[in-house]
């Protein structure tokens, strides 16, 4: 840890590459993000299940020949927050320490991997749904690469988000002149009624597992018109309620979100 690279070692690491390549349709994977996976040897994925596939890898799957690719399948769990004892209102929020040190332990042998083909000087694109700087699982490994090397070169290449998927294919403007937006997961409600009063755009993150108690509170804030239910924006299965009432328990799913659009 700390240690310290010369000049000439660190023009022979390689470069990290972290591409977000979209909510599902890969034809909003950016130009960009395109060339740098056609360039590169090695593509690292992460997976919330060891017996998993990766979203993200079928994505670019869709676009472009992997064949001469390495493709690392990097498994760890994902944590839902950064501070476990707070999260009290999904079952699934990883609240243990046991369960903690299982992330950490997890996320360091995805570090080790990375840090292994970059010193000898293979480029590496680590790529993720949606955009790398919302929600993404990259940004847990950001800290510790640079701690192991401050010098490395990691360049974000953006992505289209699931809120700007879900917005367009909704026809919602998510913000206007001097609008206020806010963006919070769905199931930390103990302060949403706060931010329904105070803000003119609100989207709710993944609301399966808390769509009724969402559901009730628009109908006690006289809001529920007013919102917008998007499953899977651009995605096998899409489907847009306009009229939420409408949304059925198989519509509920982790790819979903709710648009409040006052």
């Amino acid at each position: 840890m700390g240690e310290k690279y010369s000049h000439s070692e660190i023009s022979m690491i390689g470069r990290l590459y972290v591409i977000g390549v979209g909510p599902g349709d890969p034809e909003l994977l950016t130009l960009k993000g395109f060339r740098i996976l056609r360039e590169v040897s090695c593509i690292c994925v992460p997976k919330g299940r060891e017996d998993g596939s990766s979203l993200a890898l079928s994505i670019v799957q869709k676009v472009m020949n992997l064949d001469n690719k390495e493709i690392i399948e990097a498994y760890f769990p994902m944590r839902k927050t950064k501070q476990p004892q707070v999260a009290k209102a999904d079952p699934s929020i990883v609240t243990s320490e046991f369960q903690a040190s299982e992330l950490d332990m997890r996320w360091q042998e995805t570090i080790e991997t990375i840090c292994t083909r970059l010193n000898k000087g293979i480029d590496i694109a680590f790529i993720t749904i949606g955009d790398p700087t919302i929600y993404s699982t990259f940004f847990y490994l950001y800290d510790k690469l640079l701690e192991l090397n401050p010098e490395l070169r990691i360049e974000i290449i953006p992505g289209v988000s699931s809120i700007n998927a879900s917005a367009a294919k909704a026809d919602i403007s998510l913000g206007l002149a001097d609008e206020k937006i806010a963006i919070l997961p769905a199931t930390y409600t103990d302060n949403i009624k706060d931010v329904l009063d105070r803000f003119d755009t609100i989207v709710l993150m993944k609301v399966h597992r808390v769509f009724d108690k969402v559901l009730n509170i628009l109908d006690e804030m006289n809001l529920t018109d007013n919102a917008v239910y998007v499953l899977r924006a651009g995605m096998d299965g899409e489907k847009i309620f306009k009229n939420i009432r409408d949304v059925k328990e198989s519509d509920l799913d982790y790819f979903s979100l709710v648009i409040i659009k006052k």
